[in-house]
């Protein structure tokens, strides 16, 4: 057993040192001696701390790659070089090690020389060009602009240099967001809309109610879902998730949310949606019941949906007096609920047994409906306010919501 404060002296610092060495020195005069060593070298053949675990003098806790025994003694663990005296890793070539062992024996110095590498194929002036064709044409490959850059200079040029480049000035290969196309009309509603609203109170948004349809399917056609595979294994019939080129057999749900409360998710049956069914299965046993338990002050929003807008909905509107929300056509991104549906077909993704029928699928919905957090509702409402200062910044275009 070492004492508090002494350790027994290892046998290559005393050729290092041979000069008053007793066998025994104080842990502070051995790391002075090799942190002046390192400081000498100019290469961190050790660094010895406090830390203290055994007699060897590589059992010394180490932070940075080097090792007193030379490249005989170094074996591999885990693909990583490691001494069987001391069992510190190595995090660099054998043959460096055993490179500068061999020099530091001889002169008494070890110092690592660094190369330039291979010099560089293209000059400043083509990387900023490089970087300006990336910019001015984001769906341009790497290959087509190393061939523009190839004719422009002269000088051949790869296209994994074009890439290294791009990276360089911070582009990156990447899928583009899809969002619906929108007109210079659109982009002017959409900001008079916001202009309006991006006032309100957190209160005032509390009373509208926000509605929408969404359908959703058995064949998942989320791009979200990852696997773990090896390499080589893509074709695997464990890594290959069957999917119909369409969306296949679905249903088709409508659900409002509001701060503090939610209706209930209402899943249509067959066939599609005119405004006889919107006004007879939504508006009379949901929204007309849902504006009665609320205040007077009530706004009721749904899209642009053809089944919205047709004559027997806003009839049936006026008669219950319930005010409707004027929305800009073509804002998926300023609607709260897409949220809610991107949120409740993760949830069935995430299913250990997803739905493979059309009844679990209603029931898997109801379910994830059910037990969808109302804070998540309660912050997208609130975020009403945000989501129109940036609309107006952008002079109605997208915003990333």
């Amino acid at each position: 057993m070492e004492e508090e404060g002494w350790w027994e002296a290892p046998c290559d610092l005393q050729g290092l040192f041979p000069q008053n060495w007793e066998g025994t020195e104080p842990k502070r005069t051995v790391t002075r001696w090799c942190s002046k060593l390192r400081l000498t070298t100019g290469f961190d053949l050790a660094l010895f701390h406090d830390d203290f675990r055994g007699p060897c003098s590589a059992a010394v806790r180490q932070t940075t790659s080097g090792c007193f025994y030379p490249r005989s003694n170094l074996w591999e663990v885990g693909g990583r070089p490691q001494c069987d005296k001391c069992g510190c890793r190595v995090r660099i070539a054998h043959s460096i090690v055993s490179r500068l062992w061999r020099q530091f024996q001889t002169t008494g110095t070890a110092i690592r020389g660094f190369s330039i590498g291979f010099p560089r194929g293209t000059t400043p002036a083509d990387d900023r060009y490089i970087v300006l064709l990336g910019r001015r044409n984001r769906r341009q490959t790497a290959g087509e602009i190393a061939r523009h850059t190839t004719q422009a200079t002269g000088r051949p040029i790869s296209c994994f240099t074009v890439a290294r480049r791009l990276h360089g000035g911070g582009l990156f290969a990447r899928r583009p967001v899809r969002c619906v196309p929108l007109t210079p009309a659109h982009r002017r509603r959409r900001s008079l809309w916001c202009r309006e609203h991006w006032n309100w109170r957190d209160n005032e948004w509390g009373r509208v109610l926000f509605t929408d349809e969404s359908r959703f399917s058995l064949s998942s056609d989320s791009h979200r879902i990852l696997i773990w595979r090896e390499r080589g294994s893509r074709n695997h019939p464990s890594n290959i998730i069957e999917r119909d080129r369409y969306e296949g057999r679905g249903v088709l749900v409508w659900g409002g949310i509001m701060l503090g409360s939610r209706t209930d998710l209402h899943i249509f049956d067959a066939g599609s949606v005119n405004g006889t069914r919107y006004c007879n299965e939504i508006l009379l046993p949901y929204v007309r019941l849902f504006r009665g338990a609320m205040s007077l002050q009530f706004f009721f929003m749904d899209d642009n949906a053809p089944c919205h807008r047709t004559v027997a909905a806003e009839q049936l509107l006026e008669s219950e007096d319930i005010e409707r929300m004027d929305w800009p056509a073509r804002s998926p991104d300023l609607n709260l609920i897409e949220h809610v549906w991107d949120f409740l077909g993760r949830c069935l993704a995430a299913r250990t047994l997803p739905p493979v029928t059309i009844r679990e699928l209603r029931l898997a919905l109801q379910d994830e409906w059910a037990a969808m957090p109302q804070q998540l509702i309660d912050t997208l409402i609130l975020s009403m306010g945000r989501r129109c200062e940036t609309c107006l910044a952008v002079r109605g275009d997208h915003i990333p919501y």
